[in-house]
Formats: C-alpha cells, structure tokens, sequence
C-alpha cells in the first residue's frame, strides 16, 4: 500500500451536478490494472473489488495481496464484507489514509457470503447496519472520508426504505441500490423501485444493474433521478464504455496488454480481461483459437498478428 495523502472528497464531486460513472467492486476483476484502466477511459471512481474485512485484519500477507493501490488510483473506494461492526471500523482505519471512502457490500447473493453473514443478507438487519456504519464514522478521523453502502431491495420495498433512511441517520454518505432482489439473478432491473429510494432519502444514490453503454448512463439517470451509474460485466466486456464507445476500441486492448505488463498482472487475470473484451469484435472461431491461448507472449503475439500494433 502506498500513502497518497492527496484524498478527494468524493462528497464534492456529487456536487458537481454530472453523472458520476463508477466502476463497481468486482471479485477477482476490478484490481488495480484494470482501475488504471477504465480511469482512462472516463470512468470516475472506482470500487475495490470485496474484501472480507476480519481476514484483512488477521494479517499482514493479506492486507499486502488484496489491496494494492498506486499514486493515481483516485478516487477509490475500498469494499468491505463485514458482520460485526468494530472488525469493519478497524478495517476502515487502517485503509482510511489510502482510499477516499469504505463501502460495506449488503448485495452480495452468494450462499457462501450469506452463510457469514455477510452481503444480502444485512439488507435484513437495518440495525446492525447502522451501527456498523456509526462505528466506521466515529472512528476514521477523516472527516472527509465517505462511508457507504451497496445494496439489493427487498420483494416489500417498505423495508427496503426504511434501511437506507435508518443508513442515512447513521451517517452514510451515499447509498448503491442494484435494483434486484437476492434472489433474482438476470431478471429486468427494477427502477421504479431505485426511483423510491432515490425519493425517500436526501442523499446521493447511485444505479447499479444492467448497464451496457453510454445511452444507458442516461437513461437510468432519466428514469430513476439517481447522481451516479455503476457498471459491472458492461465495463468488463467495454472498459471504454463510458468514454462512449459502444464496443472495446483497440486501443483500449493495447492500452490493457501495457497496464498490466506494467503491473506484473498474473497471466489468467491478463487473459480473462482479454477474453472479455473481445468478445463482441472477433469471430466464434477467432473466440476459440484466442481463448486457448497459454502464454502471455503467445497473446501478445496473436495480438500484433490480427491487429498490428
């Protein structure tokens, strides 16, 4: 980890009146390569991908391997996976001075997450959600320093307002709303029920779900009222989707296989990102004969082939 005193608010650039574009904390995918490289490409802030908060404080070797930032990597938020709120305020203080914000995941869906405890299933535990959120703004002594939390709604929507209201009480800063619920997994997205949310508290709520390209950033925006849109698997398939592009351009490929060689990127990550990304601009049989790549040379190679430089 590296210091950078040089902290945004990121209260101020809610104020600015723009949409915020966000990257989204994605396991495995949103490091530090690929935030250096979306921030290219207009995305605004960008989100760690989850990290369980009581493994990060068991130990050094995991504070080192699952937080790595860099002098431009800003703003950032970090992701926490919590259950008790004292592990989630040290977890905070420790990364307060390298991050500009702590969001706690209450969306998570999978058993293994819900079975700690963690993720979708604090969307039921509205009190203990505030306390944690309580604990995290009486400890980090950065009075600047935003505290949030991402969420999935309730089938009873009453219960969904009244977590983010009891939220906003405790301090939150901000709230993300993926607008299903924990069970539903590639149904439509609900922004009517974002929509009330976004209506029932004074804070900033960001949109989160299904957001593929540009033209959805503003519909969302349009429909629901929210400051911010965060993208997932739509910036994983088109880093350079909030730059406007509709399909990965080559120079943003370019611009990956330079970050991560920069950033000693494990090769399966470097070539999933790849995979990813080229999924829309090459051929089934171009898909096959890529995707059997097992080399980094051998990628880059391929690469310059098709593409040229």
């Amino acid at each position: 980890m590296n210091a950078d005193m040089d902290t945004t608010n990121i209260m101020d650039m809610f104020e600015t009146g723009k949409v915020l574009k966000i990257c989204a904390p994605m396991v495995r995918y949103s490091k530090l390569a690929f935030r250096s490289l979306v921030r290219k490409y207009g995305c605004d802030i960008c989100f760690t991908p989850m990290i369980v908060a009581a493994d990060f404080m068991r130990s050094v070797k995991a504070r080192d391997s699952e937080f790595t930032t860099s002098q431009g990597d800003r703003p950032l938020v970090i992701q926490f996976a919590a259950s008790d709120a004292q592990t989630l305020a040290d977890a905070a203080c420790v990364v307060a001075p390298y991050t500009d914000g702590v969001d706690l995941n209450c969306g998570c869906p999978q058993r293994w997450a819900m079975a700690e405890g963690y993720g979708a299933c604090l969307i039921n535990k509205p009190e203990l959600v505030r306390d944690m959120m309580r604990h995290v703004r009486n400890q980090v002594d950065n009075p600047n320093y935003s505290v949030s939390i991402k969420i999935r709604i309730h089938k009873d929507l009453k219960r969904t307002v009244d977590l983010c209201q009891k939220a906003e009480a405790a301090g939150v800063s901000w709230i993300t709303v993926h607008g299903r619920t924990a069970e539903e997994r590639h149904q439509p997205v609900h922004y009517d029920a974002i929509k009330t949310i976004k209506d029932s508290v004074s804070i900033p709520v960001i949109a989160n779900g299904d957001i593929k390209n540009l033209r959805d950033v503003e519909s969302t925006h349009q429909l629901t009222g929210v400051e911010g849109v965060m993208a997932a698997r739509g910036l994983l398939a088109n880093p350079a989707m909030f730059a406007g592009y509709d399909e990965t351009p080559l120079e943003c490929v370019w611009d990956w296989v330079d970050i991560a060689l920069a950033h000693g990127t494990p090769f399966t990550c470097f070539h999933h990102h790849l995979i990813y990304m080229m999924e829309r601009i090459t051929s089934q049989q171009e898909r096959k004969v890529f995707n059997a790549l097992s080399s980094t040379s051998a990628v880059v190679d391929y690469l310059q082939h098709t593409y040229g430089s």
